[in-house]
């Protein structure tokens, strides 16, 4: 059936509108909703299998032609188009356009793709609909740009878009393009809110170079790209706000963001369960980021071939919550990264060869659950196959930040045994009896007691072994306990040592004494000043 008619407002009657688009014609005057459900939910699903009849399709002429130049409004009304369950055929292309009135496309059903490149929008909503591609690099919108759970079989393209307010991606599906990516938005700018909740995406999701506003949140996602390397890909993202790759769930969940339906997620999770963790499965590349308050990857399940890496290095942000599952194959690489408070949990780090962290500056430990100092030295063990210096400064550093002390002693002494492995054999073992003795001078207290073991040695050696005075008639009186002390003591003078003049056997009992008092006396001294220092 085709419709023409004159008046103000009337389609061209070139333009033989059918029923379903004379319908949306008259919607869109008075600022309404075009309904053409049947009222069959299977059928109503714009993903289903079920065919849409003519009396369900308009063209995609006929919508560009209304948002580029519409009808006038009726009289006391704003235009908008608001289209629910359309069947839109051929390519809706409207490049380079400029799209005024409100537009909100709700269970629809694309049978060519969206061509939207350097158009712009004040808001654009499609929720819901069966899209083959959205083409979109550079658009603008001043207010939102909403996606919620379309199916895009070929991919997203928004490089260089620029979103006034909010981005909405919370449960799209996302298939690749012909170069495996399924959402390109490198460039992207949001002024606000970026949320892709639930999203699944099969290809790589590149970000590299995007700003957002406020947050970005990929809470319960699954981003999966066995076509290449990387899943994620965001090097140089910024982020005023927080990063969260963590969990999602019912509205009433702790894992719930808060943003209710039909944009936020439903009430039940696609998966069936009160909490969605974040998965990824390949590699994962933040490098370079910059986030104002926090990374989040609480509950995440990261999971990489053994080529693969969820590289963070040279990210800068005041927090990092590495509270994830610990991933089984691939690398955490952490290496410049530089954080302020390091939320973490024992569970979560990768063993030996797993984690690269040279360079990686905190400065605060929260340790979230058990996680004692045994287990933070194997952590910092496991970044460090081939031995560093750094991590073991670092984390010394940040424990005597915190008051830990004796904890931080116990972090330098682990830095020399694993600083004694490299060396060869004739310093191995000096370091062996210096670790033995003294425990290379981060036990104090040690040097101290062997002191005190040797001075007991020497009274007794030396009461047995009295040596003969060097100038009879001109010594103190003899005292064994003076003489052992005096030859311990190197820089203290309590005239005995030159008094007397020990030979054989007692000659070399002298230069022990002496020899071992140098070593505990300057080891006591150099544990002093580093009390003194942290003090």
């Amino acid at each position: 059936m085709y419709v023409n008619g004159p008046g103000d407002g009337d389609a061209p009657a070139d333009l033989q509108l059918t029923s379903a688009e004379w319908s949306m014609w008259q919607a869109f005057r008075n600022g309404s909703t075009c309904d053409l459900h049947i009222g069959d939910p299977a059928r109503d699903d714009p993903h289903g299998q079920h065919l849409w009849g003519p009396e369900r399709r308009v063209r995609a002429r006929v919508v560009a032609l209304l948002l580029l130049e519409g009808p006038v409004a009726q009289p006391g009304r704003v235009s908008a188009l608001k289209l629910t369950g359309a069947y839109i055929t051929d390519t809706l292309d409207l490049a380079g356009g400029t799209i005024k009135p409100f537009v909100e496309l709700r269970d629809c059903r694309f049978e060519a793709e969206v061509v939207l490149p350097e158009s712009r929008f004040t808001t654009l909503r499609m929720v819901n609909c069966a899209i083959p591609r959205l083409e979109a690099a550079r658009l603008q919108t001043e207010g939102d740009l909403h996606l919620p759970r379309c199916v895009v079989q070929n991919g997203i393209r928004l490089t260089d878009a620029h979103i006034g307010t909010d981005l909405m991606l919370n449960q799209v599906v996302a298939h690749k393009d012909r170069k495996g990516r399924s959402i390109m938005a490198d460039g992207l700018t949001v002024t606000q809110d970026l949320q892709a909740e639930m999203l699944e995406s099969y290809g790589e999701l590149s970000l590299r170079g995007a700003t957002i506003g406020v947050s970005l949140s990929l809470r319960g996602s699954r981003l999966s790209n066995p076509f290449g390397r990387r899943a994620l890909n965001a090097p140089q993202l910024t982020v005023e706000r927080t990063l969260y790759l963590t969990a999602a769930g019912l509205a009433n969940s702790p894992f719930s963001s808060g943003a209710t339906p039909p944009y936020g997620v439903p009430t039940t999770p696609s998966r069936g369960t009160r909490m969605q963790r974040f998965e990824c499965e390949g590699g994962i590349r933040l490098d370079d980021g910059r986030f104002g308050d926090a990374v989040d990857l609480e509950h995440a399940r990261f999971v990489m071939e053994s080529d693969q890496e969820l590289s963070l290095r040279r990210i800068q942000t005041p927090e990092l919550r590495f509270l994830c599952e610990r991933p089984q194959r691939g690398r955490v690489i952490l290496s410049g990264a530089r954080v302020v408070n390091l939320v973490d949990k024992s569970a979560s780090w990768p063993g030996l060869g797993g984690l690269w962290m040279a360079g990686f500056a905190y400065e605060t430990l929260i340790p979230r659950g058990h996680f004692p100092l045994s287990l933070r030295l194997q952590w910092v063990a496991a970044a460090t196959p081939e031995y560093a210096p750094e991590p073991y400064e670092m984390l010394a550093t940040s424990l005597r930040a915190s008051g830990e002390d004796a904890d931080a002693r116990e972090v330098l002494l682990a830095k020399q045994r694993r600083r004694r492995e490299t060396l060869p054999l004739a310093a191995k073992a000096w370091g062996f009896l210096q670790d033995w003795t003294v425990a290379y001078g981060y036990r104090p207290g040690r040097a101290a007691v062997w002191m005190a073991i040797l001075w007991a040695i020497g009274t007794v050696y030396f009461s047995e072994n009295p040596p003969p005075p060097l100038k009879p008639g001109e010594t103190p009186p003899w005292n064994p306990y003076l003489y052992a002390l005096d030859l311990l003591l190197p820089v203290i003078d309590l005239n005995q040592d030159a008094a007397w003049k020990p030979g054989g056997a007692a000659q070399w009992a002298a230069a022990v004494l002496i020899l071992a008092g140098w070593v505990l006396a300057t080891t006591v001294a150099a544990g002093a000043s580093r009390l003194l220092r942290r003090q």
